[in-house]
């Protein structure tokens, strides 16, 4: 059986890791570059990244391949590598799990960045070929599972998870991104995307990245009301983010207070707790002690 759904099915409580992109920033990415490039250009960066998510106590490490579709590689020079930068994603992803033996890899999936059809370029003929190529690709590189993550479209989350289920028997999580409170850009509620793809099969539904910690509570509450007893995965932000005068966007939230959410969000139903944007591995080390010590 697949180690993830052995583990869910046993009731364990899951720790995800942190944010990608904001700790890469502050590891010296420069903007404007895309994380994927980093497989091929300088893997020991992603590496080094992964490494402390896995000593900070992370059950479950996510590839960096949020942007890795074609459509989303389409800027990168290496959009013609694309199977490959999604396979050596999960190469180095397994490379740093390898040193605790339980440590999963999620195989990471984000939107395409273009809406679908009648308010975008984008048919779902097109998103669902690009899905289905990146989820043969992580597939095939080792992922334990897949996460559909950041969604915000019910059609294009449609997409992802039919493209993905066409090409895997793979346990599949979708996690929303709620940036207007409880709500996602496109007005999608919580009751509204629990109930579409835990019908569709998904092995959990989420919800990372958004707004406040307050508001991660709610939605998790709005989707165990929804949904009583099925797998909640939540990432959220470390809190709201202020702007320095360097234009450098600074996380306020704490470990400690990292920790005391991931209980929060626990006790309303979350299975799978973890950080997005400004979560570094310190606060991942925060949500893990609080997690590991809460019996």
């Amino acid at each position: 059986m697949n180690k993830f759904l052995e583990r869910l099915n046993a009731g364990e409580t899951l720790v995800a890791d942190g944010a990608t992109g904001t700790n890469l920033q502050k590891m010296g990415l420069k903007p404007g570059i895309a994380p994927e490039d980093l497989v091929i250009d300088n893997p020991d960066l992603l590496l080094g990244l992964a490494n402390r998510f896995v000593q900070s106590g992370s059950d479950i490490i996510l590839t960096c391949t949020f942007g890795g579709t074609r459509l989303r590689m389409k800027e990168s020079r290496y959009l013609d590598r694309c199977a490959e930068v999604n396979q050596r994603a999960v190469a180095l992803a397994r490379k740093a799990a390898s040193a605790r033996p339980d440590v999963l890899v999620a195989g990471s999936i984000g939107p395409t960045g273009a809406l679908i059809k009648p308010l975008g370029p984008l048919t779902v003929e097109e998103a669902f070929s690009a899905y289905a190529e990146q989820a043969k690709a992580l597939a095939e590189g080792g992922v334990d599972l897949l996460i559909i993550e950041t969604m915000f479209a019910l059609d294009e989350t449609g997409a992802a998870f039919d493209a993905a289920r066409s090409v895997t028997d793979l346990p599949i999580v979708v996690s929303f991104s709620y940036d207007r409170g409880v709500r996602t850009m496109m007005g999608l509620k919580p009751t509204q995307a629990i109930k579409t793809f835990k019908d569709k099969g998904a092995v959990a539904v989420g919800a990372n990245c958004g707004t406040s910690l307050e508001n991660m509570e709610k939605i998790v509450q709005e989707y165990a009301a929804a949904a009583p007893g099925f797998p909640i995965w939540a990432k959220p932000n470390a809190g709201l983010p202020r702007m320095d005068e360097d234009n450098q966007a600074i996380y306020d939230v704490t470990p400690e207070q990292m920790g005391e959410a991931a209980l929060r969000n626990i006790t309303a139903g979350a299975r799978i707790v973890g950080g997005c944007c400004g979560s570094s591995p310190e606060h991942v080390a925060g949500i893990a002690k609080a997690v590991k010590n809460r019996h």
